[in-house]
């Protein structure tokens, strides 16, 4: 009986000990549940955003007027698109300019990597100016690198427009090159498609536009050379949803 009492005894002082332990030790750790809601934006605060333009006398808009060039169409049609937020731009073109020629006034402008939108437009002049193809073929994916960090570092950003065919103008016809015109157009504009198809960037073709330049002569400045307004609007009319869906992204 004795032993008995004495086992009862510690298999109480057992319970007891283990109770106490359970009641006292080191609490289960509270997972507290993680917030996977993002953040809420106001789509209704107003924004800026910053476009920049590259290229040569089809982008500065040679012989039209300032608000009738490509770039500034577009900026106004963005902004007619979305009139609560604001959008500013930037040109870096010249007539004449070639591909080296962008390179060093991109270089000279010391820019800032702030821009929403990036068009690219250029390698008339090299052709025109005879300059060899090999030139075109390193310099232009060099001006791609510095589109995409100009435009905050995403190729989405960047939109390359075809080089217009001023083989179908007055000059064009007067040059008795016509056919070899095109052909070389062709060329730079296949090499620079098939290099934005490789790298995912946005290549918007409106060669085909002014090819309608000798039967349809509002297509062409006064100077018998460049785009007109009209021809930049139809541009614009291919370059806005990808520009759009750069804006947003």
């Amino acid at each position: 009986m004795k032993i008995k009492k004495i086992f009862i005894k510690i298999a109480a002082f057992l319970l007891i000990f283990t109770f106490y332990n359970c009641s006292n030790g080191d609490p289960l750790p509270i997972t507290t549940p993680i917030n996977t809601t993002p953040p809420i934006v106001d789509v209704n605060v107003p924004r800026q955003f910053n476009y920049l333009a590259l290229g040569d006398s089809y982008t500065i808009g040679q012989s039209v007027c300032e608000t009738c060039r490509f770039p500034e169409q577009l900026r106004k049609k963005l902004g007619d698109l979305d009139p609560k937020n604001s959008y500013t731009s930037k040109i870096i073109a010249r007539t004449g300019w070639t591909t080296t020629n962008l390179i060093s006034a991109i270089t000279t402008e010391n820019l800032t990597s702030n821009y929403d939108l990036v068009t690219l437009l250029i390698g008339v002049n090299n052709q025109y100016q005879n300059k060899p193809f090999s030139i075109y073929e390193n310099e232009f994916p060099e001006l791609i690198s510095k589109a995409i960090a100009l435009g905050k570092g995403d190729r989405s950003n960047v939109v390359v427009v075809s080089i217009p065919d001023y083989a179908f103008t007055s000059f064009g016809k007067q040059s008795g090159n016509q056919s070899y015109i095109s052909t070389e157009i062709d060329k730079y504009n296949a090499f620079a498609q098939r290099y934005c198809l490789e790298q995912k960037i946005e290549f918007v073709s409106i060669t085909d536009i002014t090819r309608q330049g000798l039967i349809n002569p509002l297509l062409v400045a006064q100077d018998g050379l460049h785009p007109s307004e009209l021809a930049y609007s139809l541009f614009v009319e291919r370059i806005l949803p990808k520009a759009t869906t750069a804006i947003n992204n």
